[in-house]
């Protein structure tokens, strides 16, 4: 039985070691791949997050970690709240498969390269705590300021899975660059990111005043949603106006922040047109919806920004003529 025991034992060994062996040890074509698949995942569960809350499921299914005391899924007898919280929840678990499969594929790369091994392992982390933040959530009958935390991690796993993507790529390990350009650009872009977070802030205090509590019994947190969609607000044409700054100072200067910056600005355009028309109308909940999915690509276009102009150096007027 002893030397059965030692003969299993070593061919665990023997295939963990062959394991190891096939993993990457460099950037792979795999890894971008999941590195996007990570990204649009974490944007994509706060679609799913914010449909659960804009049709009443918060609470379809009313237990944590189980749908119900006795059942892991939603059962017939929930209808369709049930199916969508527990949609939801499944979406979390492939969150987790993605982010493992990540640090995997850079697990031998982390002598070379420990910022992809470190953004990769808080990603996985995150991921682990909004899963508990959800049950917190749940058991809490959905606390307004609790639903808030579990809506501001998304938004910053999603800029860390933006850093991820910009360092693994080309410019990623390339030396801050000096001289005027960056000192005019940088102090910008932070200015831009503060405001874009003050911004993202103060939406969510707006929606956890407002109607959409996720289920009838839920409550609110008892702030006056008029003044704070003013307060939102403010800081959102501030936001917009630094922006424009923003393009035309990398456009004179041929900047290669120019091309994140136009996009960023486009994102913004859109997403206060979005809150213009839910100020006028209600607010709709598909409205509602699309707001929050845009928030999030707004932090990771900030968070493109904020890189690209740390690392990316201006082209020479003139050059290439």
């Amino acid at each position: 039985m002893r030397g059965s025991a030692t003969a299993t034992g070593t061919g665990v060994r023997a295939r963990a070691h062959r394991l190891w062996h096939r993993l990457p040890t460099g950037p792979t074509r795999m890894l971008r791949g999941l590195s996007w698949a990570s990204l649009v995942a974490n944007i994509l569960i706060i679609g799913t997050g914010g449909a659960v809350r804009l049709t009443g499921s918060g609470l379809g299914c009313p237990t944590w970690p189980l749908c119900t005391p006795e059942s892991l899924v939603s059962t017939p007898e929930m209808g369709i709240h049930g199916v969508i919280e527990f949609a939801n929840r499944t979406l979390t678990g492939v969150l987790g498969i993605i982010a493992v499969a990540v640090v995997l594929a850079v697990i031998r790369w982390r002598r070379d390269r420990p910022d992809l091994f470190d953004l990769g392992v808080v990603v996985a982390g995150g991921i682990l705590l909004q899963a508990l933040i959800g049950g917190i959530t749940v058991l809490t009958g959905l606390n307004p300021f609790v639903v808030g935390v579990h809506y501001v991690i998304s938004t910053l796993l999603v800029c860390v899975c933006t850093v991820f993507l910009f360092r693994l790529g080309p410019s990623g390990g390339a030396s801050p660059p000096g001289g005027r350009a960056s000192r005019l650009l940088r102090p910008l872009a932070v200015a831009i990111a503060a405001l874009a977070g003050i911004t993202t802030v103060l939406g969510v205090l707006t929606t956890g005043a407002g109607p959409h509590s996720g289920d009838a019994a839920a409550g609110r947190s008892g702030f006056d949603a008029t003044v704070l969609q003013h307060l939102h607000a403010t800081p959102s044409y501030l936001l917009l106006g630094l922006t424009v700054l923003l393009v035309a100072v990398t456009v004179m200067l041929r900047h290669p922040a120019r091309r994140a910056a136009v996009t960023l600005l486009s994102i913004e355009a859109g997403q206060i047109a979005v809150g213009l028309f839910q100020a006028r109308n209600g607010p709709p909940p598909l409205a509602v919806g699309v707001h929050m999915v845009l928030a999030a690509v707004l932090a990771a276009s900030v968070t493109w920004m904020l890189c690209t102009v740390w690392v990316a150096r201006p082209a020479r007027v003139g050059a290439g003529r």
